[in-house]
């Protein structure tokens, strides 16, 4: 099961630096870098190693079956940014 990155996100970058697979976007080569409010993660690529939730400042980051009833939405959210995007 793949972690989701949910509202709390301040889009500190950590999670981004330690991933072992760069499942987190966006990253600093990508158009929508500097305007980022959140980051997400893609489901698809995630191994679920767990590394990008010790780092997260704002304990931001869940197991998608563990996300809080109120963020679980954001399972699609994160999915739904990397649609299209041939990643």
């Amino acid at each position: 099961m793949a972690h989701v990155i949910a509202a709390p996100c301040v889009a500190d970058y950590s999670c981004v630096e330690i991933c072992p697979v760069n499942c987190i976007s966006p990253r600093a080569a990508d158009r929508d870098f500097d305007d980022a409010e959140q980051l997400y993660i893609n489901p698809d690529v995630c191994i679920d190693c767990g590394a990008c939730v010790e780092v997260c400042p704002v304990l931001a980051i869940f197991e998608a079956d563990c996300l809080p009833e109120k963020w679980r939405h954001y399972a699609q959210v994160n999915r739904e940014h990397f649609l299209g995007k041939g990643e």
